[in-house]
């Protein structure tokens, strides 16, 4: 199947790290963990926006702290509260879910479903950041493309993303559903039971967080995958 596509939609799921001030109570004196990976995916919203603009493409993203409502699980899935809100009454939670969660989900499904209904195939990229070690193990790579191999036009783009990429910067270490797979719980996850195969490819591209820290890096990645996404375009 040829790699073509008709039209890109950017997503950034946990890109900051803001409590609302109903919930400040929660994380008082908690401002160093709200700084590490575990608040927020660290350079993600960066490289989105770079991509949005060099792509001239729609972004949705979130700020919130992702240990209030994680964006990008599924309700029914333990995760989808951390340590600080798992504990949070029912009412709370409904009104997390009601303010922070459905909103963005809604939004972006409404945004696809409509690209879709037109007859366009389109490519959602959602972008996000990895820690450098987990748990002790270090993780070797750079960059992680996850996706699920099941769905044929999806899986076409992905690996041809991942060759694109390596082909723009050969420094670096691409691996194909890295350091996560693409195909248990998340938000693309989600939406590829929402939409045709066919027309619709939910791809993650994750990248480490110590090589997207800094401005110079978000822009070495930003031009990285700007051209690799380009390249694609054109194969088509």
């Amino acid at each position: 199947m040829r790699n073509n596509f008709d039209a890109v939609v950017l997503t950034c799921e946990h890109g900051g790290n803001k409590v609302p001030k109903a919930y400040a109570t929660l994380f008082h004196g908690e401002a160093k963990l709200l700084a590490t990976h575990r608040g927020w995916d660290i350079g993600a919203l960066a490289v989105a926006r770079g991509l949005a603009k060099s792509l001239d493409a729609p972004l949705h993203f979130a700020t919130t702290t992702r240990l209030l409502v994680d964006l990008n699980r599924s309700l029914h899935v333990k995760g989808v509260w951390s340590d600080w809100s798992k504990e949070l009454d029912a009412a709370a939670k409904r009104d997390l879910v009601h303010r922070h969660y459905e909103p963005y989900r809604k939004a972006v499904e409404d945004h696809l479903t409509r690209l879709v209904t037109k007859g366009n195939r389109v490519l959602h990229l959602s972008i996000h950041s990895f820690t450098p070690a987990f748990n002790g193990e270090v993780r070797n790579a750079e960059v992680g493309i996850l996706y699920d191999p099941q769905r044929t036009f999806e899986a076409t783009l992905a690996r041809a993303l991942v060759a694109a990429v390596r082909v723009e910067d050969q420094s670096l270490r691409v691996r194909k559903n890295y350091p996560y797979v693409g195909y248990t719980d998340g938000f693309t996850t989600w939406l590829r039971r929402q939409l045709p195969a066919a027309r619709y490819a939910g791809i993650e591209i994750e990248t480490r967080q110590d090589a997207i820290m800094t401005p110079a890096g978000q822009r070495r990645f930003v031009n990285t995958y700007t051209r690799a996404i380009r390249s694609l375009a054109k194969q088509a």
